[in-house]
């Protein structure tokens, strides 16, 4: 730090916040900390009486606020994301499209370990739209090591191997269809009401329904529906019902004779313990695919949140579920079912 004459103070960074008063009108900051003087704030600063500064130093090996920032930001902006200008050592990044934010947990507690930088994001596995808050960054002091900077992108870079911190992938046309499932539905004793939830579910994202089937409980019907689906082009097939162990339910059984992976049948999540996630690798010649089969619980028909809700982004993303990641949806997986839903600006689905 040292102190310089106003009027040779053009392009020096100030060392602390600059206030200005005026009776009954203001008092505040005109200029912050790590604030550039440019030409024309040069006669401001002399009308409210700053003759003389204290601005930084530069000093060797040593990065200004700014400068650090932007090292930092790059350590963590991934695909299709806007960033805005550093000031005071902060950045902040947008989304540039709808889509699945994707952040890297141990990436980003390598940098948040490290000391005097930090980066706060949004829950990662959730849907944003174009314009989102995704992230901040910050360097806390005004000036930084250039060498804690490098330390810190070389652990980042390890613990990510190599990729940003964040990602966001954006959503992709998708060809669905549904298989509605009982025999109660299928001989007209009820009325279906499951299949309009599903399709409302679906008109959040960019979705085309190719084709829906209602079928009785018989395994070999719906497994045939399925591949039929599969076959005319569906990139996901949506099968509602017949999930529980009770002997009529046959919907697990029809999923696992397509020949698809199961991923998992059940989730710590309540609603939707009993879903069921399986892939299906379609092996056209000129468009292999991998299509996304879920057998869906009952309560998906009637309760405002479900484990559909937090899987349907990710399928929607093309952004494949394992089954480690299902098991992790164990701590923050119980909806609390609030008489007004703030779903997804809730602990629902946030686990560790």
């Amino acid at each position: 730090m040292k102190l310089i004459q106003t009027v040779e103070a053009e392009g020096a960074v100030l060392c602390h916040d600059i206030t200005q008063i005026v009776r009954g009108v203001t008092k505040g900051a005109i200029f912050r900390k790590g604030h550039v003087v440019a030409k024309e704030d040069i006669p401001v600063l002399l009308s409210i009486g700053k003759d003389r500064l204290y601005v930084w130093e530069r000093e060797e090996g040593m990065l200004h606020e700014n400068d650090a920032a932007e090292i930092l930001c790059a350590m963590c902006k991934g695909r299709h994301m806007e960033q805005s200008q550093a000031k005071e050592g902060k950045i902040e990044l947008r989304a540039a499209c709808d889509g699945l934010l994707k952040v890297d947990d141990k990436g980003l507690k390598a940098i948040n370990g490290f000391g005097q930088m930090m980066i706060a994001t949004r829950h990662g596995n959730f849907p944003v739209k174009k314009g989102d808050k995704l992230a901040g960054t910050r360097i806390i002091p005004l000036i930084i090591e250039a060498e804690r900077m490098e330390a810190a992108k070389k652990a980042a870079e390890q613990a990510t191997g190599g990729l940003p911190i964040l990602d966001l992938k954006p959503f992709v046309h998708k060809k669905v269809g549904i298989i509605t499932t009982g025999n109660e539905v299928y001989y007209g004793r009820i009325q279906d009401t499951f299949t309009p939830v599903i399709e409302e579910k679906m008109k959040e994202f960019d979705t085309e329904l190719m084709d829906h089937a209602i079928w009785n409980d018989d395994d070999t019907k719906i497994t045939a529906s399925i591949l039929d689906m599969i076959e005319k082009g569906a990139d996901v097939v949506v099968c509602t019902g017949g999930m529980s162990v009770d002997p009529d339910d046959k919907t697990p059984l029809a999923i696992r004779n397509t020949g698809a992976q199961i991923v998992s049948y059940g989730a710590p999540v309540l609603p939707g313990a009993m879903f069921l996630l399986a892939y299906y690798q379609a092996k056209e010649r000129d468009n292999p695919r991998t299509v996304a089969i879920m057998g869906l619980p009952g309560c998906v028909m009637y309760a405002k949140r479900t484990i559909f809700d937090l899987a349907l982004p990710r399928v929607m993303a093309d952004d494949k579920i394992t089954s480690e990641e299902l098991a992790a949806l164990g701590q923050g997986g119980l909806c609390l079912d609030c008489p007004v839903c703030t779903f997804p600006n809730c602990g629902f689905g946030k686990g560790v």
